[in-house]
């Protein structure tokens, strides 16, 4: 009776089937399996293994189950006599056991997954296949590697194999640029919401890798950013997965790949697992794709169609409801407040000049406005910093859809900071007088400049006003010594736990030039 189910099975699959025989052949070799690990290991989608096992003789020891032996030779020509397609890199695994064990612990180790993030982690096997990949197939000593997006700690796994290669991680998460710092293996960190744009410093890279939220928009996005930050002749190596039930799915997202005028170089079917994602069979395919000469003009119009809207769950999934702010919510956020200028998404019939998010962080506003409101729709709240250090406005009123997060301390150098109900008014404090919270402050008031350049001159005039001369070099050297990560980026972009770490680095350098002068 059993087998009849699995027939029919089989005979709708088709030539598709091979997937189902697949896991038939797992499910018959009598070792216990769980599901989700049927799922992974045959790349086929949880519901379409679950409707198999339904019609199958097992026998089960809790949530593990096999078929019975007594029963195994009755499917045997049933069974994919071959493998899956071969993998690329299989033949290079055995002999980098050391760095997949470092892998397995230091993903064990990491953040949890944040699910309105889409955040799935891959299996430590994939990781490191992705390192051995693009070793593989491109020179990279030398190579400059960007990680769009790196919950999965790509980057670590390629500083593990190639440590010759200079590595970048935009992310999000503060929680994983922090985790990515503590390895110590030199990967340079970079927050970004690429809703929002890609960091000054993430550009100009030879190779970008991307697994991004697995929405035609989410992946549209990441995409287009990973390009923006790539030179003319680099590629993109991205993770995507559907399941063998949507193709119209898969249909969408290659449509907006191939509205940004890409060569497909290579797609390598199932090459990337996960833990969880049974709905897409726990794998994704890997997409090597590279630019044309039509590709940059695609990108700055996909990206100027910017939607916050690309993950599937949260506040920001593309079937979320929620509304940026209601007009009277808008309204009783300006009462007795009047704005020069408004930041974000308003109300249209309010009057004052406006800006886009995302321009507000580019680049410096061309006026000199006193005060500010600036409106964060749901999902944004982690930008509220930079928003906040993107101006010198002496009064910024934001409003919030909810609570008001956590801030980085160093804020409080720059704002007598007040929350209220979904709102925050931000007032800019006097210029300290102390030298360490002077230096601090003079970073701070220049977000868009680069960190380093605007620490140097601070120190320099510190020295100046003790009586003695520092050079630039001396000054860059001393900054280099205290925070190496300091290098080429711009506080609208620094990771909070090194603007956290910012103030007894300063702290150091100026009890520092007494011994250097």
């Amino acid at each position: 009776m059993e087998r009849v189910g699995v027939e029919r099975l089989l005979a709708q699959a088709g030539v598709d089937s091979r997937r189902l025989r697949h896991a038939l052949a797992l499910v018959s070799d009598g070792q216990w399996w769980t599901l989700a690990d049927v799922v992974r290991q045959s790349a086929t989608s949880r519901r379409t293994v679950e409707s198999l096992v339904r019609e199958l003789p097992l026998e089960h020891e809790g949530d593990r189950f096999r078929m019975r032996l007594v029963d195994t030779p009755g499917y045997q020509d049933l069974l994919a006599v071959a493998p899956p397609p071969e993998d690329p890199v299989a033949h290079l695994v055995p002999h980098y056991g050391h760095v997949l064990d470092r892998l397995t612990d230091l993903i064990a180790k990491a953040p949890r997954a944040r699910h309105v993030l889409d955040h799935v982690s891959a299996t430590p096997e994939t990781v490191l296949r992705r390192a051995l990949l693009l070793g593989a197939r491109f020179w990279l000593p030398g190579a400059r590697l960007l990680c769009v997006g790196d919950h999965d700690l790509t980057s670590l796994a390629v500083k593990l194999v190639h440590p010759e290669t200079d590595v970048t991680v935009v992310d999000v998460d503060e929680r994983i640029l922090a985790y990515i710092d503590d390895q110590g293996l030199g990967v340079r960190t970079r927050w970004a919401d690429l809703r929002l744009g890609l960091p000054p410093s993430a550009r100009e890279h030879d190779l970008a890798v991307t697994d991004p939220p697995y929405t035609p928009e989410g992946t549209g996005l990441f995409v287009a950013r990973a390009l923006e930050g790539l030179k003319d002749d680099g590629r993109v190596l991205l993770a995507y997965g559907a399941s063998e039930r949507t193709p119209m799915l898969a249909l969408k997202v290659q449509q907006e790949l191939s509205q940004l005028n890409l060569v497909y170089e290579a797609v390598h079917p199932d090459f990337n697992r996960y833990f969880g994602a049974e709905a897409i069979g726990s794998s994704a395919d890997l997409y090597i794709l590279r630019p044309t000469t039509k590709t940059r003009p695609a990108v700055r119009t996909r990206l100027s169609r910017l939607t916050t809207a690309i993950y599937t769950q949260g506040p920001q999934s593309v079937e979320s409801t929620a509304e940026t702010s209601t007009a009277s919510a808008a309204l009783a956020a300006l009462a007795g407040f009047e704005p020069d200028l408004l930041v974000g998404d308003w109300p249209k019939d309010l009057t004052p000049p406006r800006v886009k998010l995302s321009t507000w962080l580019a680049k410096p506003y061309a006026a000199a406005p006193s005060r500010v409101a600036v409106a964060v729709p749901p999902g944004l709240e982690s930008a509220l910093p930079r928003l906040l250090l993107a101006t010198r406005a002496s009064h910024v009123r934001v409003l919030l859809s909810g609570a008001v997060p956590p801030l980085p301390r160093p804020l409080s150098t720059v704002y007598d900071l007040r929350p209220a109900d979904g709102v925050l008014d931000a007032v800019r404090l006097p210029q300290p007088t102390d030298e360490a919270a002077s230096v601090l402050r003079r970073i701070l008031d220049n977000g868009h400049a680069k960190l380093a350049n605007t620490w140097r001159e601070a120190l320099i005039a510190v020295a100046r006003s003790q009586g003695t001369t520092l050079t630039k070099n001396d000054a860059r050297t001393l900054i280099r010594q205290t925070a190496p990560w300091s290098d080429d980026l711009t506080p609208l972009e620094t990771p909070v736990h090194h603007l956290t770490a910012l103030p007894p680095a300063i702290t150091t350098t100026i009890t520092a030039l007494t011994t250097t002068l």
